[in-house]
């Protein structure tokens, strides 16, 4: 797949260069070229192609909502552990309609969103371009063309486009609010916010920065004053019942993976965060290169067209908002940066944007008849294509993205496959605790499955003790909840045998490890003390596993 992804780009950036003029003036190559393009796209997700923890617990979630659990990780249990509400209704739907299996319909969902993505980076790109154009003028639009080849290349929207979760809606909703915006329809805008702030808790940042800029507008009376307020009451409209049920339904008004998340001290989380963001930068030096010299090109050149300047200052304070927003909670602990998947297509398309705004009053061409592009601009396609490639290249050699998504989906198939095992031979109901709950309830039929982590647990996540993102009270778990079996760590199998215990379990749970039949594998599970010969005897039923008593 590699190898693909790598000569679809080789082909893409081939025709756009070579084709630039017609891409301009035959609508017909431009579409051909724009599908191209969403080839590209496709490719690169299918190059990870990785359903994430987060994912699976949506997964759970979905599925309860649309079995007729309500939206409840385990059954009887009030716990929203989940940030992406509009996410979980899109993808419980079909299922409670059609019968549709959940994981498929996210991750098809997931890829489509990630297309979209690619095409409204196109549509947006031109759009904020033509506003800028001078009377009796038409915008080239090949210049769009430019933007959707560097968003199908970003590394972070290919990692999460097939994986399940909501990123890719996230990035997608954040896009159609600016275009919204640049339509002058800011009534949809806020609607489209409120979807994503239920989608993303940093859709907050975008909701507060759509809103400062349409008063900024209306303070130019570039809008009128019924802007802002049609954009506060679309938002409304949709946010203040989904604020009201969630206080009747789970009682608490942030939800447990942001209270298990926010609790530590903030400079902790500040120090957690700048790493995060350092090597967000380091592996996409390109996007925010582009991005630098766009911003320093609007400060430099004056001129007209000041609504369009205006939304290209938008795109380029969101993605600084969702970056600062990263480093204040600490990061994230998934691969490829995951909280800032929108800053390369933002960066971007608000570079691209610039670069034609810019030039719109050189390059604009009256209709009907078209000039030629000037010589110096094939420096566009080559720009774009040659940064296109670098982030393929980022993909496919970052330590952060390929090589650590293909470890994430390993352990997570061992650890559904531990979650199915248990779930198959432990009675129904039975409580199983572990680090990992989505991969565990994949599989796992009726199990109760305790997050020790705490974003499916209120008392840990709000009570706990909180440290590097994540809250944690082993003596809550061992004591109250009182699991059946704990499954220790989050890596999946083991290459040897483990026979010492964490001390957190000690005490009243016992090791046992089990031989992955057929395989150099080890699992090593800790069945309660006054349990431990019943479960094993359970467990070692499995024909897949085999029960080996650690040497005396």
């Amino acid at each position: 797949m590699v190898y693909a992804v790598v000569v679809a780009w080789l082909v893409l950036a081939a025709i756009v260069v070579l084709s630039w003029t017609r891409l301009d003036a035959e609508r017909g190559w431009r579409g051909a070229v724009l599908v191209l393009t969403l080839g590209l796209s496709l490719l690169h997700q299918l190059l990870f192609a990785t359903v994430t923890e987060d994912a699976l617990v949506s997964f759970r979630y979905a599925q309860n909502i649309a079995d007729g659990n309500g939206p409840v990780f385990n059954p009887g249990e009030r716990v929203e552990g989940y940030t992406n509400f509009f996410w979980l209704v899109l993808i419980a739907l079909p299922r409670a309609a059609f019968g549709a299996d959940v994981d498929t319909t996210a991750v098809v969902f997931g890829v489509a969103a990630a297309l979209g993505c690619v095409l409204l980076a196109y549509f947006l790109v031109n759009r904020i371009v033509a506003a800028a154009a001078p009377e009796g003028t038409e915008p080239r639009a090949a210049i769009g063309v430019a933007a959707a080849v560097l968003t199908a290349s970003a590394g972070g929207l290919a990692v999460y486009g097939p994986s399940g979760s909501e990123v890719p809606l996230f990035v997608l909703l954040v896009l159609a609010v600016g275009y919204s915006l640049a339509a002058r329809r800011p009534v949809v805008a806020g609607v489209l916010v409120s979807f994503a702030v239920m989608t993303s808790p940093q859709g907050l940042v975008v909701a507060a920065l759509g809103g400062l800029w349409l008063l900024g507008a209306a303070v130019k009376k570039q809008h009128s004053w019924w802007a802002p307020v049609g954009y506060v009451l679309g938002a409304l409209v949709f946010l203040i019942p989904r604020l009201a049920w969630r206080m009747t339904f789970y009682q608490h008004y942030l939800p447990a993976p942001l209270a298990a998340r926010l609790g530590a001290p903030f400079a902790t989380q500040v120090a957690t965060g700048w790493p995060y963001l350092s090597g967000f930068a380091l592996a996409h030096q390109g996007f925010l290169l582009l991005g630098l010299v766009a911003a320093v090109a609007l400060l430099l050149r004056r001129g007209e067209a000041g609504e369009a300047r205006a939304l290209i200052w938008l795109l380029f304070a969101t993605a600084i908002g969702l970056a600062a927003a990263a480093v204040l909670i600490g990061g994230d602990p998934g691969p490829s940066w995951r909280l800032l998947a929108p800053v390369p297509p933002l960066l971007a398309i608000a570079a691209v944007a610039a670069y034609g705004v810019l030039t719109a009053d050189v390059e604009g061409r009256p209709a009907p008849s078209p000039r030629s592009w000037p010589a110096a601009t094939r420096l566009v396609p080559v720009t774009a294509c040659g940064l296109a490639g670098i982030a393929v290249l980022v993909s496919v050699f970052s330590p952060e993205m390929l090589d650590r998504v293909r470890d994430w989906r390993a352990n997570g198939t061992q650890l559904a496959e531990i979650g199915g095992w248990l779930g198959e031979y432990l009675p129904p109901g039975s409580v199983v605790s572990g680090s990992a709950p989505g991969a565990l309830a994949a599989h796992g039929g009726q199990l109760l499955i305790v997050d020790v982590l705490g974003r499916t647990d209120d008392h840990i996540a709000r009570d706990g003790r909180h440290e590097g993102g994540v809250s944690t009270d082993y003596d809550y778990v061992v004591n109250a909840r009182r699991p059946t079996v704990a499954v220790p760590g989050d890596g999946g199998y083991a290459d040897r045998q483990h026979c010492a215990i964490d001390p957190v379990y000690a005490g009243q749970y016992q090791v046992a490890t089990f031989r992955r039949v057929g395989t150099p594998y080890w699992v090593a599970v800790y069945p309660r003390a006054e349990q431990a010969k019943a479960v094993v005897a359970d467990l070692d039923k499995g024909p897949d596993f085999r029960y080996v008593p650690c040497p005396t």
